[in-house]
């Protein structure tokens, strides 16, 4: 019982999402020039500045969370405190823009991409990341389940971006190994809100499910999700693009 509660209790050594996402945007930082300047959208805790040491980096964010709500249990120094859809910048202004897992939070998504596009210099480039599914998290501020790859090529395109490309963060069987984590966590019976007496006749149904639903499927999930041609369940996709006007 104790190596399956640490097992699940470490879960989040198997949220692949989060280590990919944190991958990805290490690659797409290291391609922004020495000396650009970046503006950190929706920045929170800043999770990311140390990647950009070779810019001039500032953050902006709306700053109305709670510490326990954010990656690294508080906002960073914020330099722009205002509205994703209203950054008080001048026109052009930007050479680069980072905004991960914020756009859902947001009343509107597309003024805030529109906004991109106005900052954003000729030849600027964005980098953006945003779930298609997800929990509800950073309630009362979490307005939007996801965005597809439609959704992006449609409204970049609008906002004057070209270049657009989108990745999914893994496919359907990592999405769905990711949940198969989540029920063993969710139904343990140490934690389980339910009497006594359904915990306990939960208990062995729950002790020859959780090593393959928390370990198994995520290993099968791992090897198998390759073959996932369509990728129609994703947790989210990783989004880059280029204000169109470069010289």
């Amino acid at each position: 019982m104790g190596f399956l509660r640490s097992m699940v209790g470490r879960s989040d050594l198997l949220a692949f999402n989060l280590r990919n996402r944190d991958r990805w945007i290490a690659v797409q930082a290291a391609q922004v020039p020495a000396g650009a300047k970046v503006l950190d959208v929706g920045a929170g805790s800043a999770p990311y500045r140390a990647l950009f040491s070779h810019c001039e980096y500032k953050t902006q964010d709306f700053a109305q969370l709670q510490p326990e709500q954010l990656r690294h249990g508080g906002y960073t120094a914020i330099d722009i405190v205002s509205e994703a859809h209203r950054i008080p910048v001048p026109d052009a202004s930007v050479d680069a823009i980072l905004c991960t897992e914020v756009i859902e939070h947001v009343p509107e998504p597309i003024a805030v991409i529109s906004e991109f596009g106005r900052i954003l210099a000729p030849g600027g480039r964005l980098i953006l990341t945003a779930p298609l599914g997800s929990g509800i998290h950073q309630e009362p501020y979490h307005f939007y389940g996801g965005y597809t790859p439609f959704w992006y090529r449609r409204f970049l395109g609008d906002a004057g971006f070209d270049a657009i490309v989108v990745e999914a963060n893994g496919g359907t069987l990592r999405h769905v190994a990711q949940e198969t984590i989540r029920f063993v966590s969710l139904t343990n019976p140490l934690r389980l809100a339910a009497p006594w007496i359904i915990r306990l006749a939960w208990l062995p149904f729950w002790l020859l499910l959780a090593p393959v639903l928390a370990l198994g499927v995520p290993l099968a999930a791992r090897w198998l999700d390759r073959y996932d041609a369509d990728q129609h369940f994703t947790v989210g996709y990783h989004v880059t693009a280029t204000r169109k006007g470069a010289e």
